[in-house]
């Protein structure tokens, strides 16, 4: 198979980015629950529509168990221009794929982002540029495949990709706040392999940031098939609903991950999966 010089440049990247975290999960010695450090991770650039870049992040949390809440400031910063740039506060257990982009100028150039995060007392750093070299194609992998489009509404707006929709909600303790994601995808599968039982999208929601805990009635909800005007070139729609309870009132983001049938982080392909958020402002009780 002769790769083009595009798609051979993505594999090196994708290479790369394995080579860099096999380095330090060996560095990281046996497996622990709890007590080791978060890495961020540069997963690539892409291009936006305005002409704008964005540098897609991700993090590796080397905990097999412990989720870490880091506030913005001097332990979870992005600078220049930060320290706050849209990153989480709360960090899930192991890796963690591309789960925000930061945005760029179009003249941005050799200009840098660095992602510096300080977890269970040790600080990681990791630079973020426009390298050629780990130039990505979110929306479109070598096989054809494409990320699913998700909206909040059967009438959309849908988007694709790792800058999905987003939406503003708000609840009062105690509570829960109706959860619903419509989502399409063209059910795409490798060329020659068999396409899998299970439903073309699964969905992950998840705490991204707040100042407590959250409840998922099911962070994993099911994908039902369901009716409504889907975008072009796609084979399936469903929606996914579930509920989320705050234990105490203040402003939040929610985070959603859909992936369709190449499976988390693309398979290390850096394509196809979409995000979405949801700013909830949760009021005190009555």
């Amino acid at each position: 198979m002769i790769l083009s010089f595009r798609t051979a440049r993505c594999l090196i990247a994708a290479l790369a980015t394995f080579g860099s975290l096999g380095a330090q999960q060996l560095q990281t010695g046996p497996p622990h629950d709890s007590g080791q450090s978060v890495t961020a991770v540069f997963e690539g650039w892409f291009h936006n529509p305005d002409g704008s870049f964005s540098l897609l992040f991700g993090y590796y949390n080397r905990n097999l168990r412990q989720e870490l809440d880091i506030p913005i400031g001097a332990g979870n910063r992005i600078d220049p221009g930060g320290p706050d740039q849209g990153q989480p506060t709360h960090f899930l257990s192991r890796r963690q794929w591309g789960v925000f982009a930061a945005t760029v100028p179009q003249d941005f150039g050799s200009g840098q982002l660095t992602w510096t995060l300080t977890a269970n007392a040790v600080t990681t750093a990791v630079p973020g540029n426009l390298n050629p070299l780990w130039e990505l194609s979110p929306f479109r992998d070598a096989s054809g495949n494409t990320p699913p489009f998700l909206a909040f509404d059967a009438a959309g707006p849908f988007v694709p990709g790792p800058r999905g929709p987003s939406a503003s909600l708000q609840t009062i303790l105690p509570d829960p706040l109706a959860l619903t994601l419509w989502v399409a995808d063209d059910a795409s599968v490798i060329p020659g392999a068999t396409r899998p039982k299970t439903p073309a999208v699964a969905i992950t929601w998840s705490k991204f940031r707040g100042p407590g805990s959250v409840t998922f009635a099911n962070d994993r909800p099911a994908v039902e098939t369901a009716d409504f005007e889907a975008p072009p070139h796609t084979a399936f729609q469903g929606k996914a609903v579930t509920t989320a309870t705050f234990s105490e009132p203040g402003e939040y983001v929610l985070h959603a991950t859909a992936n369709d049938w190449s499976g988390e982080g693309g398979r290390g392909f850096q394509c196809c999966w979409s995000n979405a958020q949801v700013k909830v402002t949760v009021k005190p009780a009555r």
